[in-house]
């Protein structure tokens, strides 16, 4: 998972793309990027490491220009060398850099083609190398630059790839290009500010960065959208691939998004709210009788959830962790052991609010299982009689392969064990999960009842089909396993 930004503006707008990644950094933290066009040049700075690490007052003073992208990093595919930070950058045709949040599920046929039939070499393992070299070859097919030639190139990148991506590029001469996969599985959002120099616009992964730069959410980009916004501030879109089965992701409700964002018309904070009132219920029907005293969440993510299911139980709700605020999200860790070490140095109990007592944790998610492990151990340390515990989410058996990294079932702790095996695992009293059918209704809310997600990682169930032999791939390539020895490579 990754975070994008894209601005047109009237003044400079390296310092609103800066504070733009800020507020994306939770979808990423291991590289960041920015890439300006000042009419005739353009200019990239990138590096591994947080946004606040990789740009200091010297780079962000190269970054001129009226137009720009960004892109912090999670990395799911590829190494995690600097080489492949981005935004990437071609100089022909015309200049362009390009930023990719998502996952391409046939890199490798696409790489043989951009190698054979393009003429184009791809020095990275990166899809979004890829991607940005079919959409130049694309582009470069129509020999004009004007929004239809971009449109016309959105519509060759979606006939020839295949997955979940959301796309922002700046195109020397021509401007800022977004677009988004035919399912709407990765979210981009596009908004809008008037200044007294003209309209400025914005796209984003999430609409809290536009929030926070002062432009107003017009809507979320369809799937299969293009949006071409010139240089002097034209706004240009093109239904340029027929949509599929919309297919947002849901993994971006329960864990992902920010609770202050907007994806699809939806509030991530409502959503949250109503998943922890249809988790209680079904506690409820479940035991009850339950002798829960208290409400804990495993924070921050479950924390709305958390809330709604001591409303629905009756009892009390409690801080009881203490999070370290300078420790990273230990789900988006690039490796096992990193994410291991993570979990007491993020974690402190109060005890105060455990011992002697019967305490339900509340999480968003269990995904490989051994946070979930150390945190129960901690919840016994600090003094519960007993300790059960709470997803926000069904049970997460297969690995999702749009763009977050799970990318082998054998690291997935629910993968071929029923519930009571996790809760043996995990050492916990009880373990509850939330049913899928009530999550897809809680995101869905009253507003869009029926409305379907891309749910593979919990159903197995995938939107785009997948070649036979894909999984056997991304275990050699994206496992932990794998990931350790690219570093030690380095």
């Amino acid at each position: 998972m990754c975070g994008i930004v894209g601005i047109v503006g009237t003044t400079e707008v390296a310092a609103a793309l800066y504070d733009g990644l800020t507020v994306l950094q939770h979808r990423g933290q291991d590289a960041a990027g920015i890439a300006t066009a000042n009419g005739t040049q353009l200019r990239v700075q990138k590096g591994n490491g947080l946004v606040r690490d990789v740009f200091n007052a010297k780079a962000m003073s190269l970054l001129e220009g009226r137009v720009g992208i960004a892109h912090c990093r999670y990395p799911t595919a590829g190494s995690e060398g600097s080489d492949e930070a981005q935004p990437f950058y071609v100089n022909s045709p015309y200049g362009i850099a390009l930023a990719h949040n998502g996952n391409l599920i046939n890199t490798d046929a696409l790489r043989r083609e951009v190698f054979e039939q393009d003429r184009r070499n791809i020095n990275t393992h990166s899809d979004s190398e890829v991607l940005l070299n079919v959409f130049a070859h694309e582009l470069d097919k129509s020999r004009t630059l004007t929004p239809e030639a971009a449109f016309r190139a959105i519509e060759g990148v979606a006939r020839r790839s295949r997955g979940g991506y959301a796309v922002v590029a700046t195109v020397l001469g021509l401007g800022l290009v977004a677009f988004r996969d035919p399912h709407g599985i990765r979210p981009l959002v596009l908004g809008k500010r008037e200044t007294e120099a003209g309209n400025e616009y914005a796209v984003a992964s999430e609409s809290v960065a536009l929030d926070i730069l002062g432009f107003e959410r017009m809507r979320d980009i369809a799937p299969g959208e293009g949006v071409v916004i010139t240089a002097r501030g034209e706004l240009h879109t093109r239904q340029c691939a027929e949509p599929e089965a919309h297919s947002p992701c849901i993994f971006e409700y329960v864990y992902f998004a920010r609770p202050d964002s907007m994806i699809e018309n939806i509030s991530v904070h409502k959503a949250r709210m109503r998943m922890g009132v249809t988790l209680g219920e079904k506690i409820l029907r479940l035991r009850p009788d339950h002798d829960i005293d208290t409400v804990i969440p495993i924070p921050d993510t479950s924390r709305d959830a958390a809330l709604e299911i001591a409303n629905v139980l009756g009892v009390k709700y409690r801080e009881g962790f203490i999070k370290n605020r300078y420790v990273g999200r230990t789900f988006i860790m690039p490796g096992q052991g990193e994410r291991v070490k993570s979990v007491k140095r993020k974690l402190n109990p109060i005890p105060l609010e455990f011992r002697n007592r019967v305490v339900l944790l509340v999480d968003d998610s269990i995904v490989r299982g051994t946070t979930s492990q150390q945190i129960v151990q901690m919840a016994r340390d600090a003094g519960a009689r007993k300790v059960y515990l709470a997803s926000a989410a069904p049970p997460v058996r297969h690995p999702n392969i749009y763009g977050i990294d799970m990318p082998t079932p054998e690291e997935l702790i629910a993968h071929g064990r029923t519930e009571e095996e996790v809760e043996r695992m995990i050492g916990c009293d009880w373990l509850v999960y939330q049913d899928l059918s009530d999550l897809e209704a809680a995101v869905a809310g009253p507003k869009f009842p029926g409305m379907k997600f891309d749910t593979s990682c919990f159903s197995g169930e995938y939107v785009t089909g997948v070649e036979p032999g894909y999984f056997e791939g991304i275990k050699q390539s994206r496992s932990d396993d794998a990931k350790r020895q690219r570093r030690l490579a380095l």
